[in-house]
């Protein structure tokens, strides 16, 4: 997470009329207004000069804040000020502004939109610092002439209001549009509100002009507008039937109401990462797909959970992306939403923070950027000193059956009792030191030995005959398929949809019910290309219909070109994380999960 700090002194450098001027000592609190500037299209303007990493450590970042402040409505937006240049988490320009990002080809430079036509797009520098990738908003300032002023961890921006000279409503089949005839550009917020209209405008308007806007008569797409006086301008709400989407072109702003509302784009987010997003066509039906494309080379990827300290536990992945400092994330397994338990391979590192289940599809990979699919077992054994040999059922996990359950620190500090009737092992340095029945449990459980593990004895009376206190033991165990095994990092989902550029899917051979497997819905997924990237994909409702099935996913991914391609957990819980937010669908609508997939830079 970046770190507000407080008010200091540093060495500065500001940038006039695109020329460095080299200022002293100065207390942040002088910092002036960077606006009016020179414009950024001019013909002395220079090349734009983005902050790499290596200057970030020899120059110290001059300020850095959460806090924003647009036309005195106060937001959280991750800002920096670094070599001179003030840069806005991408997000904060997309969600507070109303700025579109555009189509891009290197990741230091970000073209956009905003109160523009299509051919006049600005292009900012851009770095990832710190888990975001920010913009530098000098070009905008000085088209625009916004006041910006950096004071401790907050960054003060005032955009000049608009007046709103007329509102005007457009109908086409399937379309509803919202059009405001501005005097200018204006401010447009309106953050996480997938589901309906719910829009600051800085601006201002007659009487006469709000009245006609609010009289006119709702839509199937656009329900009956209200407009309220706020703090940074107008408030304009409404209900859509599907999520609105901001368009900004010369003086105008449109509210666009459509089923198929997703704008394709492609963006060279980081080295190694492009952000792309577009419709795919599949046997008639057209889906909305978002994705990450990852270069293995350049970035690496790292198994997430909800606290690095308890395999139990849920969270919005935003939260669980940002608690690992992962740039971006994914979710993954499926896990039980009543108890928090998770519900297939988790490894890291070779440690497994869950085990793997009914042979479910898995993906591992390595450090060197290789990766591999197959349906993954784990032969466990537990071995006496007098030679008795018991199988282990599972490592870690909340799918219990008959058996032997194996729960290391891993799981967490304390076990506690999954079913009724268990018998409770504890092993320390390989040796029983105590078998008790979880009756005798209280509700704190039972700790876990650090240096040792707990085993859940289910209905198997025989294994505990053979476990008195004193009894040495041994583990084992053993990947299956064996060509896993040198995968450090394993996580499970399934089922497993391509393998070597065939469509391999079976639900019913990892156990899926035939219901899951028929089921229409949103989904993510993971898959391997032919030059070994790796795509984060999630997947979502069709505009005229429901989420893909399992097969419709699996067309996607084949056309996304994926050689290898495994199904991660979906509906609620399909979540793709980059940057700071959710960029497929609002964080309202998502569920909490278990853990998931997160993705590093070096």
């Amino acid at each position: 997470m970046v770190k507000s700090s407080v008010s200091a002194s540093f060495p500065v450098r500001f940038r006039y009329g695109c020329r460095w001027v080299v200022g002293g000592w100065l207390s942040l609190g002088l910092l002036g207004a960077i606006a009016p500037l020179a414009s950024a299209t001019g013909p002395e303007s220079s090349p734009l000069v983005v902050p790499h990493a290596d200057q970030m450590a020899a120059s110290p970042v001059v300020t850095q804040g959460q806090t924003l402040v647009l036309n005195g409505m106060q937001v959280t937006v991750p800002w920096m000020m670094v070599n001179g240049q003030i840069g806005l988490a991408d997000y904060g320009l997309t969600d507070q502004l109303g700025v579109t990002l555009l189509s891009s080809g290197q990741p230091q430079r970000q073209p956009v939109q905003w109160f523009t036509e299509p051919s006049g797009a600005v292009e900012l520098a851009a770095w990832v610092h710190g888990g975001y990738r920010y913009l530098d908003i000098a070009p905008l300032a000085q088209r625009h002439g916004w006041q910006v002023q950096p004071q401790g961890g907050v960054l003060q921006i005032v955009v000049p209001p608009a007046q709103v000279l007329a509102v005007r409503r457009q109908t086409q089949p399937g379309v509803e549009r919202l059009i405001f005839d501005l005097s200018g550009p204006a401010l447009a917020s309106q953050p996480n509100h997938h589901d309906a209209l719910s829009l600051t405008l800085g601006a201002s308007a007659t009487d006469s002009v709000l009245r006609a806007a609010i009289a006119a008569p709702a839509s199937p797409h656009l329900g009956s507008l209200t407009i309220t006086h706020g703090v940074g301008g107008l408030r304009l709400q409404a209900s859509t039937s599907h999520s609105p989407r901001l368009i900004t072109r010369t003086n105008q702003l449109v509210v666009e109401v459509r089923a198929d509302s997703l704008q394709p784009h492609s963006i060279a987010w980081a080295p190694g990462v492009r952000w792309q997003q577009r419709y795919v066509g599949v046997g008639g039906q057209s889906f909305p797909v978002y994705w990450l494309q990852l270069n293995s080379r350049q970035t690496s990827l790292r198994p997430i959970w909800t606290d690095p300290t308890t395999a139990v536990g849920t969270a919005p992945l935003t939260t669980i992306a940002q608690r690992w400092q992962a740039v971006a994330a994914i979710n993954a397994g499926f896990f039980n939403r009543n108890n928090q338990f998770p519900l297939g391979a988790v490894r890291t590192n070779n440690d497994w923070v869950s085990g793997p289940i009914l042979s479910r599809g898995v993906i591992g990979w390595n450090d060197k950027g290789q990766a591999r699919m197959e349906r993954l077992a784990l032969r466990q054994t537990l071995t006496t000193a007098n030679g008795r040999v018991f199988p282990v059922q599972s490592i870690n996990s909340g799918y219990v059956e008959a058996g032997i359950g194996l729960y290391t620190p891993a799981w967490g500090p304390t076990y506690r009792p999954i079913l009724e009737g268990e018998i409770v092992v504890t092993v320390v340095d390989g040796v029983v030191i105590n078998q008790q029945s979880a009756s005798t449990l209280g509700p704190a459980g039972l700790s876990i030995p650090s240096n040792g593990y707990v085993l859940a004895l289910r209905s198997y009376a025989t294994a505990a005959q053979a476990l008195p206190p004193g009894q040495q033991v041994a583990l084992s165990s053993e990947l299956l398929p064996a060509s896993l095994a040198p995968f450090p990092n394993i996580v499970g989902g399934g089922p497993l949809l391509i393998r070597d550029r065939t469509l391999v899917l079976d639900a019913g051979l990892e156990q899926f019910s035939r219901a899951f497997a028929t089921q229409a819905a949103p989904r993510s997924a993971i898959g391997i290309t032919a030059s070994g990237e790796i795509l984060l994909v999630a997947v979502h409702n069709s505009p005229a219909g429901p989420g893909p099935t399992l097969n419709q996913l699996a067309q996607v991914m084949l056309q996304l070109g994926t050689t290898d391609a495994l199904n991660l957990d979906g509906g609620s819980s399909a979540s793709l994380y980059l940057g700071g937010r959710l960029i497929n669908r609002s964080p309202r609508t998502a569920a909490r999960v278990n853990n998931g997939i997160g993705l590093f830079l070096p």
